[in-house]
């Protein structure tokens, strides 16, 4: 081959190549801002000892609000020991946080309990005290779904909470240092069991209703199941009865994350650093759990973020980023930048904890000796209970049901006599609208003819309960009514 004939090719090969040698030249000094923020963050805390600023942020459909603090929300102080579920030692005394809307009527029958999800205080609406707007302000006031002109309403911080409640990051009285992971594992039980502690020492023997979402669903089933003549009616929204294994699944996955922080450090971080990257990625787990793929699409499609001008090119195609490119990359990057410091992490694992160990199967409630009186007339174990009422046409009773819904109908007995609400969403992965018919169904085979059980659409997944006022509130007002 002659000389030229080489030089040419050579030149060919080096033009072919130039795109890749431009790559190498990119990635000589490679930068990852979204990971150089978790060193940052790390360094502002070390400089401040600062774990809970102020957050001002607000793109998610939870407003956001600052750390409650005393004097914004009532104390409930319990100085008698409190029996857990798991733990055979009782708890020796508690705080309660709670805040409340509207007046208690003289017979003091117009309360409603309203119960929060995972992560919320008991800020659920403005007060005169903290006029932030709350975690559910749309549906509580005047005329609301939770009308303030005939009801008054309750809602507290859940035992095991960072927000005002005993929980992981109090003190602990025999050690005069925070609980850390030496806290007990609590229960939805426990946790409603302390809640009617507030009630009694308020006065209120009986409940116009029980009322919650999400976890809240959980201890509204639990309310009316541990106090069936002290609830009159329950509404459940995007929860379960009976916690299944894909949100167990996605819960110990952002547990995971979470305590393999260094900063985590068994749970013992409250002199030091606060396991702030670890929360950050759980909070971007949890916040896919929260809406839906067919929402994602609507608001962010597959658009890209747009590039800083110094960063800006004129390549084409674009050359990616490893960092977040899209923008739903962006906005789980800001969901878990904002929440990472507002909440404690022991709290977050403790709770999470609480909402997978939820079972209202009779074999489960046997197992933790949560027998229920009522329970003893229940169907006989080994027949199968029967449908009392007729379901909707485009909901009858399962064909092929789940082979525990036999035991959950079972251990719902209790709750046969309460008239109950039940809400579910059709976008909802979390809690999903087969679970919210599960509970319908076996409600019906305990016995229980009081079941109203409707089906939401929208795209807003689980945080329909936070966002979709007129479907929602119009449920529940109508109910409550």
């Amino acid at each position: 081959m002659s000389l030229p004939s080489i030089l040419n090719i050579a030149v060919k090969a080096r033009a072919s190549f130039s795109p890749l040698i431009v790559h190498r030249a990119y990635s000589a000094n490679p930068h990852f801002p979204c990971v150089d923020l978790h060193a940052a963050r790390e360094s502002r805390l070390r400089q401040s000892i600062t774990q809970h600023p102020q957050i001002t942020t607000d793109t998610g459909p939870e407003p956001p609000y600052a750390r409650p603090n005393p004097a914004t929300y009532h104390i409930y102080r319990h100085t008698h020991p409190l029996p857990l579920t798991y733990y055979p030692i009782p708890l020796p005394s508690f705080d309660i946080a709670y805040e409340t809307w509207g007046t208690l009527s003289p017979s003091r029958d117009n309360a409603i309990l309203l119960h929060t999800g995972l992560s919320a205080s008991s800020h659920a609406s403005s007060t005169q005290a903290n006029p932030a707007e709350g975690w559910w302000e749309k549906f509580i006031g005047p005329g609301k779904a939770l009308d303030t002109n005939q009801f008054f309403i309750i809602c507290t911080n859940v035992l095991g909470g960072c927000y005002g409640s005993t929980g992981p990051s109090s003190i602990e009285p025999s050690t005069g240092k925070p609980w850390a992971t030496r806290f007990p594992v609590v229960s939805i039980f426990d946790m409603v069991r302390a809640q009617f502690c507030l009630l009694d020492n308020l006065g209120i023997r009986k409940l116009a209703a029980s009322v919650g979402s999400s976890m809240g669903a959980m201890q509204s089933l639990a309310a009316g199941w541990l106090f069936p003549d002290r609830v009159q009616k329950v509404v459940s929204i995007s929860g379960t009865a009976r916690s299944t294994p894909s949100s167990i699944a996605m819960r110990y996955a952002q547990r995971s994350v979470l305590m393999a922080d260094p900063n985590w450090n068994n749970g013992f971080y409250y002199d030091g650093l606060p396991p702030h990257t670890g929360m950050k990625l759980a909070r971007q787990i949890a916040t896919i759990t929260y809406r839906s793929g067919p929402e994602w699409d609507q608001r962010f499609g597959r658009q890209l973020r747009t590039l800083p001008k110094s960063d800006a090119s004129t390549e084409t195609p674009r050359i990616p980023a490893l960092c977040p490119d899209f923008l739903i990359e962006t906005y789980l990057d800001h969901q878990g930048e904002q929440f990472c410091l507002k909440y404690d992490a022991n709290s977050l694992i403790y709770i999470s904890k609480a909402m997978d160990l939820f079972d209202m199967t009779l074999p489960a409630l046997e197992a933790l000796n949560l027998r229920h009186p009522l329970n003893e007339t229940a169907t006989p174990a080994g027949t199968h209970a029967i449908h009392r009422t007729s379901h909707s046409k485009s909901h009858p009773p399962p064909v092929n049901p789940p082979p525990h819904l036999n035991d959950l109908a079972k251990g719902m007995a209790p709750l046969a006599q309460i008239p109950i609400l039940i809400l579910g969403v059709q976008s909802d992965i979390l809690f999903t609208v087969e679970q919210q018919r599960e509970v319908a169904d076996a409600l019906r085979m305990a016995g229980n003819e009081w079941v109203s059980y409707y089906e939401l659409g929208g795209v807003w997944g689980h945080d329909t309960f936070l966002i979709d006022v007129q479907n929602v509130g119009s449920a529940i007002r109508g109910f409550l009514s």
